[in-house]
């Protein structure tokens, strides 16, 4: 099997893997919900655990990071030479534009996260570890996301890696673009909230 061929296979299992529907599937499953009906209407993590609580949650944000890091692992099942963080893209793009939820997806975080758990595990513990901090501080989950990114393409600078840099920069013009909605409600100060951190416990004090 030539090289082209292979990256071609690898690029449609890799949108399929990320066109999993996970909070749909899971929202209809085991509670007979659409999670799509509810909430922001996004089918991501955050509006499942809005929506169906934290074991749903949980769930989905796993099978959300798994779509990316089995994409990410396809170039080894293949045994190809295809960047891991292109084939992971794929995933990415799926997740977004599901072919299986008429291409209306999620926000492509979780599995954005999931490709750099292959691609660069101490990447990946770095991108967690500035989202936990950011998602404690701000107790918001879209101000999370889109500093995260910031911030996570600042840092892979340092990694001297010339295509994780340009793809985290897109990553994160995609992530504010796809959080626009999330930016009019943040400067009205009736974002959503997560019932821990900061920004929780100093809008408490304020009722």
């Amino acid at each position: 099997m030539s090289e082209t061929l292979k990256i071609a296979i690898m690029l449609v299992i890799g949108y399929l893997l990320g066109s999993i529907p996970s909070g749909v599937w899971v929202g209809k499953l085991m509670y007979g919900k659409d999670v799509r009906d509810y909430g922001s209407g996004n089918m991501g993590t955050t509006n499942t655990f809005r929506v169906l609580g934290k074991k749903a949650g949980i769930i989905v944000l796993v099978m959300d990071m798994l779509k990316g890091t089995l994409a990410a692992l396809l170039p080894f099942v293949f045994h190809s030479n295809a960047n891991v963080l292109l084939i992971g893209l794929s995933a990415i793009i799926g997740h977004v534009f599901p072919v299986f939820a008429n291409f209306k997806g999620g926000k492509a975080v979780a599995t954005s996260v999931g490709v750099l758990l292959v691609y660069n595990p101490l990447f990946f513990v770095i991108a967690w570890a500035i989202f936990l901090v950011t998602l404690y501080l701000s107790s918001m989950v879209s101000v999370a996301s889109m500093l995260g990114f910031l911030l996570i393409t600042i840092v892979s600078l340092f990694f001297h890696d010339v295509i994780l840099s340009i793809v985290a920069a897109a990553l994160t013009v995609f992530v504010f673009i796809r959080h626009f909605g999330n930016i009019e409600r943040i400067k009205n100060g009736t974002e959503n909230m997560v019932p821990f951190g900061l920004g929780y416990k100093r809008r408490q004090q304020r009722k």
